[in-house]
């Protein structure tokens, strides 16, 4: 999404607010008052980055009986500008900002928000220096992220583990896992506005153009940061959503161009993890074109657009062999060779 829209008085975003609550996305009101009555103090350019893992509070000075100042969660963006024995100095990231257009890091050029300054206890958190500080992040990252993915999923569960992926990319950016993590960050992101999208009565228009676009920005970094490898690869597909339409409502211009568009990502990204679904989905387009040209009465246009399904399939059980995508278009041919409908199956 380009921009992100507030119900008066409600402080939550978009359209799809009760999604963007229930994955953590809507600041608390009170919070957002109370970051008003904050000093605005000047963030240090340099300093190591660090972030906690727990919830931790932030003290005017280090002193446990210290007047608090706010609770950083875990995955939220910190600088280290002092050490006082337990204790550290930090200008941090709370929940209490409003967030920008595109989630922007708060320190760098695209900085929108002031940070807190103030002092926390050293306990849980991770610094540059912390033996093993990736694969710590990563794997709690990956908890939160598992646990946004159940029924009842925690409060802020997918952003907590958006926010730590990013948290490994940014302070271990020589990590074996900074690429995989900066992928599962964005995609995490990704998906979060793709519902919301979707789920507006401009995601059911046929043209793409006619609804908010899904903010791609992270996707290009990807792409640009690690070039030719298979987090470059995913980031690609993802994309793709932007230009798919949102129903065919019957249309064959549809399916020809989604084909087309899935047929040249698995020629380009052939050692993609989603290289064998673009070649089905390929597939399932091509097949469903024969169907719908047949509904017209254009018998040359329908036998054409099944004999590129049948050689679409033939490179997916070729290729990728061992995917359950090669059972799938094997499946998908059989009934198109039965004469059973792929599109529109009530007319059988």
């Amino acid at each position: 999404m380009r921009k992100r829209l507030f119900f008066p008085g409600s402080g939550c975003l978009g359209a799809a607010a009760l999604l963007l609550v229930a994955t953590g996305w809507c600041a608390p009101i009170g919070a957002a008052a109370a970051a008003d009555k904050q000093p605005k103090v000047a963030a240090p350019e340099q300093g190591p980055r660090a972030t906690p893992i727990r919830n931790s509070t932030l003290f005017v000075s280090p002193d446990d009986k210290a007047e608090k100042l706010a609770t950083v969660f875990p995955g939220r963006e910190m600088v280290i500008a002092e050490r006082s024995g337990e204790w550290l100095r930090v200008f941090a990231n709370t929940d209490v900002e409003k967030e920008s257009e595109q989630d922007a890091p708060v320190f760098g050029e695209d900085a929108v928000a002031t940070p807190i300054s103030g002092w926390m206890r050293e306990k849980g958190v991770v610094r540059p220096e912390t033996p093993q500080g990736d694969v710590i992040l990563f794997g709690l990252a990956a908890n939160f992220e598992e646990q946004a993915s159940e029924a009842n999923a925690p409060h802020g569960a997918a952003q907590t583990a958006r926010l730590l992926y990013r948290r490994v990319a940014e302070i271990f950016p020589d990590s074996p896992k900074a690429g995989e993590a900066a992928w599962r960050a964005a995609d995490i992101r990704w998906q979060l506005e793709k519902a919301d999208v979707f789920s507006r009565p401009s995601g059911h228009e046929k043209e793409s153009y006619l609804r908010s676009q899904i903010g791609d920005e992270e996707m290009k970094k990807i792409e640009k940061k690690f070039p030719h490898t298979r987090y470059a690869d995913l980031a690609a597909y993802d994309m793709l959503d932007n230009k798919i339409c949102g129903d065919w409502q019957g249309s064959t211009k549809c399916p020809e161009k989604e084909a087309e568009l899935f047929d040249k990502y698995a020629a380009e990204h052939p050692d993609s993890p989603r290289a064998a679904e673009a070649l089905y989905k390929a597939t399932f387009r091509q097949a469903s074109l024969g169907d719908m040209y047949s509904a017209d009465g254009d018998d040359k246009k329908a036998e054409q657009a099944r004999a590129r399904a049948k050689d679409l399939a033939g490179r997916v059980t070729g290729k990728y062999a061992q995917s359950d995508y090669a059972a799938r278009a094997a499946g998908l041919i059989y009934k198109m060779e039965q004469g059973i409908p792929i599109y529109g199956s009530d007319r059988e």
